[in-house]
């Protein structure tokens, strides 16, 4: 009889510790794996850019300057236009050979580009804000500020 309880009590001993060193192996030998942090590389385009706000609404150049220096434009100088009622924002090209249009465009993700052409120019390209500059540079309050109306 003691020897059947002696070797149930061993048995349950074995079973009791191999489970604790199995825990203890899974708990201890493993780390939670971290996703891979994200690069965010900004290829640098050559070439000078000018923002003026043509929207009226206070910071706008302030904000698309900073769009833009994120994004890898040299931005040179910023002022406020004249006319300032804009809704749209247009890209005004002073050097159409400027390898960096089409990149400005779709960073811009605006079709609205005239060239005009200027052999004084001093920049390569002028970027007019207009009222939807908001949605351009922070595309995620846009969607928000839409979805309160």
């Amino acid at each position: 009889m003691f020897q059947n309880l002696s070797k149930a009590l061993r048995l349950n001993f074995a079973v009791g510790a191999s489970s604790a060193i199995f825990a203890a192996f899974l708990f201890t030998g493993c780390e939670e794996e971290k996703p891979a942090p994200v690069v965010h590389e900004v290829r640098r385009i050559k070439g000078e850019v000018e923002v003026l706000n043509s929207c009226s609404m206070k910071g706008a150049a302030v904000k698309m300057r900073a769009f833009l220096r994120d994004n890898g434009f040299d931005v040179v100088h910023i002022d406020n236009e004249q006319l300032q009622n804009y809704d749209e924002t247009i890209i005004v090209l002073r050097n159409p050979e400027w390898e960096g249009a089409q990149v400005l465009a779709a960073t811009l993700k605006t079709k609205n580009v005239l060239i005009l052409l200027n052999k004084n120019a001093t920049v390569d390209a002028i970027v007019h804000t207009g009222r939807d500059f908001q949605q351009i540079v922070e595309p995620d309050q846009g969607e928000k500020n839409d979805s309160k109306k």
